[in-house]
Formats: structure tokens, C-alpha cells, sequence
């Protein structure tokens, strides 16, 4: 079984750092697209960025978040990380990680859409004084 969970969430002061992690087991990682999103109450799921498989290497990042959020690999750990930096009060959410259209592994256009990937169950990040 496909299973996916995130990690790193936590309380964080404006124009601080956190570092989310997403580690896969009954797959590797390293050959799929992996995509976070975050949820926060009374709003839409948003897609925040996508990394394709190890060997395409593309990274894509929604606008909010660009130049602030960096998503990398460590395939020796099954993992997937997003390093996000200089946190806003609006980047408070529930975070989550998934797989594209199950095991895709490219990220493409469609990235930021939700579907039926396989979803963690998501880590708290709280951005406030």
C-alpha cells in the first residue's frame, strides 16, 4: 500500500523558518511527482509546489509562494521535503503532500489541481506572534 506522511509543521514567529517533510513508504519516491498543498479554515485547498521524479528534476511553485518555499529530495531517506522561509501570518494552514494522479511522475500544467493521488494526513503550521 501507497501511504504517505508529513511531518516538521509547528508555531512560527512572522519571517520565520520551518521545514515540512513528506516520507513515503510502499513506494519510492524518487520516481514520482510529489506536489504540497495547504488548507486553511474557510478557503479552498492550494496548491503550493511540485517536484517531478528524480530524473526530469523540475520544480514548479504557485505565485504565493515563490522565492519564500524551496521543495527538495533525499531519496535515501524516502523523503521529500518544503523548506519554507520568511513566514507570513497567511501561510498558517494545514499542510499537506500527495502524489499526482496516483504515480505520475511528472508534475506538468495540472500540478496545482487536486485529484485522486495518494494524500497525507497533513501537519499543522501556525504563523503568529
Amino acid at each position: 500500500q501507497v501511504q504517505l506522511v508529513e511531518s516538521g509543521g509547528g508555531l512560527a514567529q512572522p519571517g520565520g523558518s520551518l521545514k515540512l517533510s513528506c516520507e513515503g513508504s510502499g513506494l519510492n519516491l524518487e520516481y514520482y511527482a510529489i506536489r504540497w498543498f495547504r488548507q486553511a479554515p474557510g478557503k479552498e485547498r492550494e496548491g503550493l509546489s511540485c517536484i517531478d521524479s528524480s530524473t526530469v528534476g523540475k520544480m514548479y511553485y504557485a505565485d504565493s509562494v515563490a522565492g519564500r518555499f524551496t521543495v527538495s529530495r533525499d531519496n535515501e531517506k524516502n523523503t521529500v521535503y518544503l523548506q519554507m522561509n520568511d513566514l507570513k501570518p497567511e501561510d498558517t494552514g494545514l499542510y499537506y503532500c500527495a502524489t499526482k494522479d496516483g504515480l505520475s511522475w511528472e508534475c506538468e500544467s495540472t500540478w496545482h489541481n487536486p485529484d485522486s493521488g495518494a494524500w497525507g494526513q497533513g501537519t499543522q503550521v501556525t504563523v503568529s506572534c
